[in-house]
């Protein structure tokens, strides 16, 4: 479901070219960015997603962060990247996405406002231009997975309680 939503968002996002920064927490906490954000603590839809994008809205700039399956805070700021790595075409958003990716092991969808292209950074690395397709079984293959090891853990968990 969360991804689905994710996928409304970006394709609303990406087709308009509304520029989107939106970074998934995962084992690594992300408390010191999501304290520089503005709670929400809302289900994730993709309406609320295009809606926090909205250019020239209050909370438009910087990252909306995903915790425990929950908007958690829009507006966040994230590190920037001083990698000389990444392409002088790629803006701030993308800075930004690798920035998380060099201290978390989080996972950060950017919709470019310049050419409307989704990227994902995962563990230091920029996948960018990439297909509906493509982005759909990144965040499955990433996301699904950890559900399954969170209900794993559960599992084993109550047999040990």
């Amino acid at each position: 479901k969360m991804i689905l939503s994710f996928d409304k968002a970006i394709q609303y996002m990406s087709k308009r070219k509304i520029g989107a920064l939106i970074t998934i927490e995962r084992h690594t906490g992300l408390d010191e960015y999501i304290e520089t954000g503005i709670a929400l603590h809302a289900d994730i839809t993709g309406e609320l997603l295009i809606n926090i994008f909205i250019p020239n809205t209050p909370l438009h700039d910087g990252a909306v962060i995903v915790k425990e399956g929950k908007i958690a805070v829009a507006s966040a700021y994230l590190p920037l990247s001083e990698s000389m790595l990444i392409p002088k075409e790629f803006g701030t958003r993308h800075r930004a996405a690798v920035g998380i990716s060099e201290v978390s092991d989080a996972i950060t969808i950017v919709v470019s406002e310049e050419t409307g292209d989704v990227s994902i950074t995962l563990d230091n690395e920029l996948m960018a231009g990439l297909s509906q397709q493509e982005y759909l079984a990144i965040l499955r293959r990433e996301l699904i997975a950890e559900e399954k090891t969170k209900n794993k853990k559960n599992v084993i968990q109550s047999f040990l309680d």
